[in-house]
């Protein structure tokens, strides 16, 4: 983990504009934000949020673009995770720190609430904050040799209720195993707490340097997930009766045919994930998964 204290002078907002309270927590954004020195940049989909709400004595802005990216100093996230990774996509191989700011539920990776964004912002201009470098995972297709990015898992399942498929699996060209299962998840540390944690897997502190390997629903009750280095190569090679699997980046998913190899390796960037000071994972985990609650004291 590293802390930061930049002179923050340019910051964008990206945001989920169809979740509750997103109007609220837009105008308490730019009211914490309007006594800052500082330059205010909105994705497009803020922006034309803006252009059909009128939101009375906001401080000058402007409409985000690409060639924008690399001068960001800080990027403001308004939603729930998935929110927070579409800015990823966006903005983080650019190296820029992305703060996630909480309008849904659980959100790992938003820990702001949304209640907290004055007391936030002005925590992080006058304190700095810290960031998490987080792993990203890097998937390339046979069949035409494109390349995606996913931050939490790629996630290998059967095509609706299809029967159960097979995964053959090698491991820096070593066979491990075939995995008889409803799926198969590559996770990064992460990607632990996302589906993985559906499926009984470990969770894994976001500075460890490794990729987890778990099944879905396995017909062999003996296979468990299985952790390994993140500079490792993972090759699949899928087994689906009706010829036909489907493959999912943190939920972006494709069909793919028997005959695709699929390759995953660990991409040439990390996401930058901007935290309060003094708020730590163990501070997230507690929270969100209510570790050490009590019913009883309710």
């Amino acid at each position: 983990m590293l802390e930061s204290f930049i002179q923050i002078k340019k910051v964008a907002i990206f945001g989920s504009v169809r979740k509750n309270g997103f109007y609220k927590a837009l105008k308490d954004l730019f009211a914490v934000l309007s006594d800052k020195s500082v330059e205010i940049l909105l994705d497009a989909e803020v922006n034309g949020f803006l252009v059909g709400n009128k939101i009375e004595n906001l401080p000058p802005y402007s409409l985000l673009k690409k060639e924008d990216y690399s001068s960001i100093d800080l990027a403001l996230s308004l939603g729930g995770d998935g929110t927070f990774l579409r800015t990823a996509y966006k903005v983080g191989e650019a190296g820029v720190p992305i703060l996630g700011i909480n309008l849904g539920n659980l959100g790992f990776l938003v820990d702001v609430p949304g209640d907290e964004i004055e007391l936030a912002i002005n925590e992080i201009f006058s304190c700095g904050f810290t960031v998490e470098e987080r792993s990203v995972l890097c998937l390339e297709r046979s069949d035409d040799k494109s390349k995606s990015v996913a931050l939490n898992e790629v996630a290998v399942l059967k095509q609706d209720t299809s029967s159960m498929i097979r995964v053959h699996t090698i491991i820096n060209g070593e066979y491990l195993c075939t995995y008889r299962a409803d799926g198969l998840l590559i996770s990064t540390p992460t990607g632990s707490t996302a589906y993985a944690l559906s499926v009984g897997a470990s969770i894994m502190m976001p500075e460890n340097k490794s990729f987890m390997l778990s099944p879905v629903a396995p017909h062999s009750l003996n296979l468990r997930p299985v952790i390994i280095p993140d500079n490792w190569k993972i090759e699949l090679e899928v087994e689906s009766r009706t010829d036909h699997y489907l493959v999912s980046l943190d939920g972006r998913s494709s069909l793919c045919t028997n005959n695709v190899r699929l390759s995953i390796e660990k991409a040439p960037y990390t996401i930058k994930v901007a935290k309060r000071i003094n708020h730590t994972y163990f501070n997230t985990l507690r929270e969100k998964l209510m570790w050490g609650a009590d019913a009883r004291l309710r």
